[in-house]
């Protein structure tokens, strides 16, 4: 691995580490490897892109490709499962668990990547995202509502978190008390951790956002009372409870908003809820303490908001169409 991603790696306890899937900039998305007797799983996989940093970080581990038993997806947006079929061509005894709603698009991507050509354009989605590899069927585990598989001794529950997606799933580890959320329970990124303290929002990106659900899904979360979850976007927060509560008042915040932009006249809407939603987060981001530049703040926060001002305007073109 590159000097870059190792020093955006982030070693926890009970054998997890967040390893830089190497998407955008440093430290925004982890794959995070779980290692358990030896035995090993991957949850997310970053983008077809970040593949030799995860066979790096087996290598440097002294870890087999045989040692991986799992490919544990959140859900199948390709900063998280963009990945998945290249890297499953380097480990031979791996599975791939994902969503039953997201088997089919793992299996044939055909219809994925025309989704995500249209939010991201052509030449962005070559970027970000490279040549995605279809999954044999048959390495594909459907993770149905509770599903538990096992790592040697350690034990995996899986449950079924809509909201951002249709086809997201949370993880609950029990070998370290702890769930990887994918994006259900928001995002934090590490460069606004202010005395070791994460500033989580949430995100509303197209195309199945529903904020009801999500906060549902937040708050089933929660009830499970974790000592802390691992989120994709990026690594290890605590306070579950606090965050969930402050992750559904910014969903009611960001759903107000675009409910106004939408009053207004058609064009130039989402660039209305994309405006608002800066000067939100800004004032969000002021109460947390955060000291950084405004110019830094829109660097870490405008592709965000810019695809969060697009999930909320498309969830509310749905809602005007089914009534």
């Amino acid at each position: 691995m590159s000097s870059a991603a190792a020093s955006t790696d982030i070693a926890y306890a009970d054998g997890i580490t967040a390893l830089d899937a190497g998407y955008v900039r440093p430290a925004l998305a982890a794959s995070h490897l779980i290692v358990e007797d030896g035995r090993a799983a991957f949850v997310d996989t970053g983008t077809t892109h970040s593949v030799p940093r995860l066979l790096a970080a087996l290598a440097e581990r002294g870890l087999a490709p045989e040692s991986v038993e799992y490919l544990f997806l959140t859900h199948v947006h390709l900063d998280h499962a963009g990945g998945a079929g290249a890297l499953l061509h380097h480990l031979p005894r791996a599975r791939v668990v994902v969503h039953p709603r997201g088997v089919a698009h793992l299996v044939d991507p055909t219809r994925l990547v025309a989704a995500t050509r249209t939010v991201y354009g052509e030449a962005a989605f070559a970027r970000l995202y490279g040549e995605l590899v279809p999954v044999p069927a048959d390495r594909v585990v459907a993770a149905d509502e509770a599903l538990v598989l096992a790592l040697g001794q350690r034990r995996f529950r899986f449950l079924d978190t809509p909201g951002h997606a249709l086809h997201h799933v949370a993880i609950l580890d029990e070998g370290s008390g702890a769930a990887f959320t994918g994006d259900t329970f928001g995002i934090s990124y590490r460069e606004f951790d202010v005395a070791g303290q994460p500033f989580v929002f949430p995100t509303t990106t197209p195309s199945q956002f529903d904020p009801e659900q999500l906060k549902q899904s937040v708050n089933r979360i929660a009830a499970l009372g974790l000592p802390a979850v691992f989120l994709t976007h990026y690594g290890r927060i605590t306070g579950i409870a606090r965050h969930a509560a402050g992750l559904c008042r910014q969903i009611d915040a960001l759903v107000a908003i675009a409910e106004r932009a939408m009053a207004g006249p058609p064009a130039g809407r989402e660039a209305a809820i994309a405006g608002e939603m800066t000067d939100y987060f800004a004032a969000e981001l002021e109460r947390h303490g955060y000291a950084g530049t405004a110019a830094e703040r829109r660097r870490l926060l405008t592709p965000d908001v810019e695809l969060n001002a697009q999930g909320l305007r498309v969830w509310l073109e749905r809602r005007a169409r089914t009534g």
